[in-house]
């Protein structure tokens, strides 16, 4: 046991990330390591990392030149995605003295007990992502946001998408065993997490690798027949993997919540075959309000790429029309930027600054006016809240539709579902106790 020993973590990027460093983290603490804030005096200090934009990158370098700032006799370990794609170049800096690629998350700790045993050992622990054609079992050590648990169901991606590093960090899609994912949410059910969520890269081709026969639609019908799982969310899905099966399900299965994040990038034809993305406007418009027409309060939320490599202002209009056609409650907006050894980084006809700046504003702009309406037709309706935190008289939580709701606290528990009536005041939902169930 290394007693007196301390480490640090900070991680970047997405939910399956912060899932994966929860995993790291237990190791080290069930060996006796001691956790402290990532701003304090540490012997180890371990960065999970993400690629997913230049400023990921540049974030990335800025948290790993802290830490040996805070203690320069620390170690301090990249691992990740940035850490998979440029892990050699990552060694060159002086505050970088480990990197370990993504399959590798799981030998931190092993790495670590090397250096305390003075054993010779490589600077980069890495190989080729590529090689990986089987899911990568992590300790059950599930990320948990007070009473909602999230669960990795896969990893990769196939699409080779113009623009995206991911596969390159992430390698192939790779499904985690069914049965697996259902152990791990009947211990979470066990602890009292009522709210699963469930992650992954490309989560809506699980199962295609798999011998057993199962696809994605088979794992949420097996999730939600668990006895104590109430409610099931999506980490995101893109258009092109929402088939008549799944609409159903999300129709008429009262567990899953009517919300979804939808990986958009573009709603024009044009812009959409530059990116490579499978599938046209056509399909976009006819699965998205195919929803909405059949689920009942849906919202949708999106990741949109404005300023692409030739996008030119008819195909930004486009999007922006389509946008505002579809409705969002929320967008998640990024100014297109170069990623090294991408497709994307090789076309012509970039976009300036300053038009990219101009879409972005414009799409702002559109992203308020519908989270506005989003949230003035949800006035008046009833809707069950999870409780997730109360603070100062007020408890708060989630509607099934996915608005952030205030509530004045009536003698509430964390993981308590109450439902309420929406109102709005001062821009902001709150919500009037109707019922504890």
């Amino acid at each position: 046991m290394k007693f007196g020993k301390k480490v640090a973590f900070y991680t970047l990027g997405c939910k399956v990330n912060q899932y994966e460093t929860e995993s790291i983290k237990k190791q080290f603490l069930e060996e006796g390591y001691e956790e402290v804030n990532f701003e304090e005096k540490s012997d180890y200090y371990i960065v999970n990392s993400c690629t997913v934009t230049s400023i990921a990158d540049k974030k990335t370098r800025n948290i790993l030149s802290r830490a040996k700032k805070l203690s320069k006799d620390s170690v301090v370990i990249i691992t990740g995605c940035y850490a998979q794609t440029d892990g050699e170049s990552l060694l060159e800096k002086d505050y970088v003295d480990y990197v370990v690629g993504n399959t590798n998350k799981g030998d931190i700790l092993k790495l670590v007990r090397s250096i305390e045993d003075k054993k010779e050992i490589e600077k980069v622990v890495s190989h080729n992502i590529f090689d990986d054609h089987e899911y990568s079992e992590l300790e059950f050590a599930t990320m948990r946001e007070m009473s909602r648990a999230y669960v990795k169901i896969q990893d990769g991606c196939n699409e080779f998408c113009s623009y995206c590093k991911i596969p390159f960090a992430r390698g192939r899609s790779r499904s985690r065993k069914l049965d697996s994912i259902l152990t791990e949410i009947k211990i979470l059910t066990g602890e009292g997490y009522k709210e699963i969520i469930l992650i992954g890269i490309n989560m809506g081709v699980y199962g295609e690798d798999l011998e057993e026969g199962k696809n994605f639609e088979d794992l949420l019908e097996a999730v939600t027949a668990i006895d104590g799982v109430e409610r099931v969310r999506l980490g995101s899905i893109y258009p092109d993997k929402i088939n008549d099966r799944f609409i159903d399900i999300m129709a008429n299965n009262s567990k899953m919540m009517p919300h979804l994040h939808i990986s958009l990038q573009s709603c024009d034809d044009e812009v959409l075959g530059l990116m490579k993305r499978k599938y046209g406007t056509d399909l976009i418009k006819d699965k998205l309000l195919g929803l909405k027409e059949k689920v009942k309060d849906l919202e949708f939320t999106a990741d949109v790429i404005v300023g692409f490599p030739q996008e030119k202002d008819d195909n930004f209009k486009n999007t922006y029309n389509l946008i505002g056609e579809i409705g969002f409650s929320n967008l998640h907006i990024f100014p297109y930027s170069d990623r090294e050894n991408t497709a994307a980084s090789k076309l012509s006809g970039k976009v300036d600054g300053s038009h990219k700046k101009n879409r972005a504003k414009k799409l702002e702009g559109l992203r308020k006016e519908m989270e506005q309406l989003s949230k003035e037709k949800n006035i008046g309706k009833k809707t069950k809240v999870l409780v997730e935190t109360i603070k100062d008289g007020y408890a708060y939580g989630y509607t099934e539709n996915y608005h952030r709701i205030k509530m004045e606290d009536s003698g509430y528990k964390v993981s308590e579902i109450v439902e309420v009536e929406i109102y709005l005041e001062e821009g902001k939902l709150y919500g009037k106790e109707t019922e504890k169930i």
